[in-house]
């Protein structure tokens, strides 16, 4: 059983068969469950669409922040509003990344604790990214010690042991197969089985062996999950359906959902 806990199936990359992708994935491919998170106030929207015509199906609502400069007051508003669809199980994705912008720290700063902020007052978890800001991400972590993951987790075990003690779970997908992977092969290797959720990024982090352009596959799709889990379960001396069995339920459990 495959619970995918983070795709953006509104991307274009899926524009030409996302109908005959998701229905072979779920009926076939024994994808059980998706969370589709947004990265903006439209794709917000078109998360919460697809999780109405989909049973398996669920929506995030929030701001990425490399799309902080279009956060405004009225965006919190926006979110709210959303918030009445018993198909959306989290806020986000949301959080701090200074790798792809680093002049706009406090506008990003601002989006997150003001989607922090709603999320605890909503009692809903986070779906948190975090690239290259991790001073700043902890101390606002250990403000506001939101439930959620910490997506495609990129840190330290050290960085992981914090967010751990934070009481979040972790978040990891096909660049921990990546060849030149050391961090994330240390995190899956340590991670405690209870607080992993495995995820794939689509269309985006290929695992591989569709990683370096082997194949016909240009984009990762749930499925590919099943690849993430042989390569930690490896790493963790267990079986793979044994690992996709108890990410499955982490992210159950995490969303708060029934698969």
């Amino acid at each position: 059983m495959i619970f995918d806990s983070h795709a953006h199936y509104y991307a274009a990359a899926f524009d030409h068969d996302r109908d005959e992708l998701l229905y072979r994935m779920h009926s076939q491919q024994d994808v059980a469950a998706i969370v589709c998170p947004a990265e903006n106030i439209k794709s917000s929207f078109e998360c919460v669409e697809l999780a109405g015509k989909y049973d398996f199906i669920y929506a995030a609502v929030g701001v990425h922040p490399c799309c902080a400069d279009t956060w405004t007051d009225g965006c919190i508003e926006e979110i709210k509003g959303l918030l009445s669809n018993e198909r959306i199980v989290a806020l986000g994705e949301m959080g701090l990344d200074y790798y792809r912008r680093d002049d706009n720290k406090e506008i990003q700063k601002r989006a997150f604790t003001a989607q922090l902020e709603l999320a605890a007052a909503q009692k809903m978890p986070v779906i948190i990214h975090d690239r290259e800001a991790h001073g700043d991400m902890y101390d606002i972590l250990r403000q506001y010690k939101p439930e959620g993951v910490m997506h495609c987790f990129s840190g330290s075990v050290e960085s992981a042991k914090e967010a751990l003690r934070l009481g979040l779970y972790i978040g990891l997908g096909g660049s921990v197969t990546a060849v030149n992977a050391v961090k994330p092969v240390e995190v899956a290797k340590y991670v405690p089985l209870d607080r992993l959720v495995l995820e794939t990024d689509a269309p985006y982090l290929i695992p591989r062996p569709y990683r370096t352009g082997e194949g016909k596959y240009k984009r990762s799709e749930s499925w590919m999950i099943r690849y993430v889990a042989e390569f930690i379960a490896e790493l963790r001396g267990i079986k793979p359906d044994e690992l996709l069995a108890i990410t499955a339920q982490n992210a159950a459990a995490l969303y708060r959902v029934k698969i």
